[in-house]
């Protein structure tokens, strides 16, 4: 399989099956793009021998399984699987009320809790127990808003740090906060223990606080926006990002972007919003143009600023490393859900990921329990890019690993079914990264 695309100055061949990634001039482009719709090249507007020479250069890229290559073997996903990442649940409250938050502002449709340290002693030796061979393992102190637990946090990487020693394993503790809890003290920790921050902010003023104000009603802009600037100076070199969310409301999110960059940030993402079409804040098949508009203006702005030291930023979406990418195996299956990742709630129950939490439907069984539902959990291996049938023959497929299967099964209707606008924005982000590879190198 084969997709061409125009990214700016670049004409662009990825071969899916490979990874290789050709850049062609305009008759070669065009003779391409011929074959990829249907049409007889020699009909594409280009003078025959030139289309001849195009064909003999395409069969040698073919010989070299660099065009149109064969769909390699999948690797064989066996049944349980080591579990290596787990997401900690600490806080079933939060003190923002975000008008699109995925987790019903924080209680996840049940009641607002926070967890025992118990439970979380419990839930980090289970995944000790569960890690088999694994020695690098992920933990992320999550919400609602963790910060609110916050003695239990500590008490829970004081925990993690003995488990390390004791089964030789090393945990990277991450926390996902909105920040307006923090002082100086719980920065100092989180600088010291987290391997990485994930901080929530939106952008703009009016934009984050339009959409994420506090439990009285108050914008919650100016404090985070203080607390975040202080966490982040205080970190080094050390990992974090600013995580905001676009809605149809500003679906100019370039410009916050730009607003995050001139606070001094410079690791960002901006993340569309997911979510059911009656609600206000939703992206509808009829943004998707206009998005796909801001998303060339914000790659264009991108381009221009990493050439200096003084407006350089990464964007999560345009990172790419066509070299050192997952293996296969990760491509195919994506994030592990379910398998390899799993989430625990304040009360012990454990779920295939944050977004699956409160869906009865899907709990894989209590940190009491001997065992997780193994039919829940054949459902995640055996649901890949190989298996969906939306999936087998999209060109995106080992970008995007199939997308969230949380969203699939909320807004898709089944596992197996992605979201049909988040497919469409990550094929859009894709072009773009490459675009920016290209014009980087």
């Amino acid at each position: 399989m084969i997709h061409s695309f125009k990214f700016q100055q670049h004409n662009v061949l990825l071969d899916v099956e490979s990874g290789a990634i050709h850049e062609l001039d305009d008759a070669a482009f065009a003779v391409v793009q011929a074959i990829e719709r249907g049409n007889d090249p020699f009909s594409a507007g280009v003078a025959e021998e030139t289309v001849r020479e195009v064909l003999a250069d395409i069969e040698e890229l073919k010989e070299s399984g660099a065009y149109a290559s064969e769909t390699p073997v999948a690797p064989e996903i066996a049944g349980g699987s080591a579990i290596k990442s787990m997401c900690l649940h600490v806080a079933h409250d939060c003190n923002l009320r975000c008008r699109y938050c995925f987790a019903a502002t924080g209680d996840f449709h049940g009641a607002l809790m926070l967890m025992p340290f118990a439970v979380g002693k419990r839930a980090l030796d289970f995944l000790m127990e569960r890690s088999g061979s694994r020695k690098h393992l992920e933990v992320d102190l999550f919400g609602g808003e963790p910060l609110m637990n916050w003695d239990v946090c500590k008490q829970l990487v004081a925990y993690g740090r003995e488990l390390e020693k004791q089964y030789d394993k090393e945990i990277h503790f991450t926390i996902t906060t909105n920040c307006v809890a923090l002082d100086d003290e719980k920065i100092d920790f989180i600088n010291r223990e987290m391997h990485n921050v994930v901080i929530s902010l939106d952008g703009r003023k009016e934009i984050h606080d339009a959409l994420r104000p506090t439990v009285n009603g108050k914008g919650s802009f100016d404090i985070i926006l203080a607390n975040a600037k202080k966490l982040v100076a205080g970190r080094g070199e050390k990992e974090y990002y600013i995580r905001g969310t676009f809605t149809r409301e500003n679906l100019d999110f370039l410009e916050d972007v730009k607003a995050l960059t001139d606070y001094g940030f410079q690791q960002i993402s901006i993340e569309p919003v997911v979510l059911a079409e009656d609600s206000p804040y939703s992206l509808l098949p009829e943004h998707l143009e206009r998005i796909d508009r801001e998303y060339d203006a914000l790659a264009a702005h991108y381009i221009e600023s990493r050439k200096s030291s003084d407006t350089w930023f990464n964007f999560f979406h345009f990172m790419f490393d066509p070299d050192g990418g997952p293996c296969l195996r990760k491509r195919i299956n994506g994030c592990g859900a379910g398998t390899e990742y799993v989430a625990v709630t304040p009360d012990g129950d454990i779920y295939p990921c944050h977004q699956f939490v409160g869906m009865e439907d899907w709990k894989l069984g209590s940190l009491d329990g001997p065992e997780l539902r193994s039919d829940i959990q054949a459902s995640f291996l055996g649901c890949n890019v190989c298996t969906k049938d939306t999936c087998k023959d999209c060109w995106a497929k080992y970008y995007c690993s199939g997308g969230c299967m949380a969203n699939a099964v909320l807004y898709g209707g089944a596992l197996d079914h992605p979201h049909e606008i988040s497919c469409h924005l990550m094929r859009k982000r894709i072009e773009c990264a490459v675009g920016i590879y290209l014009s980087e190198r």
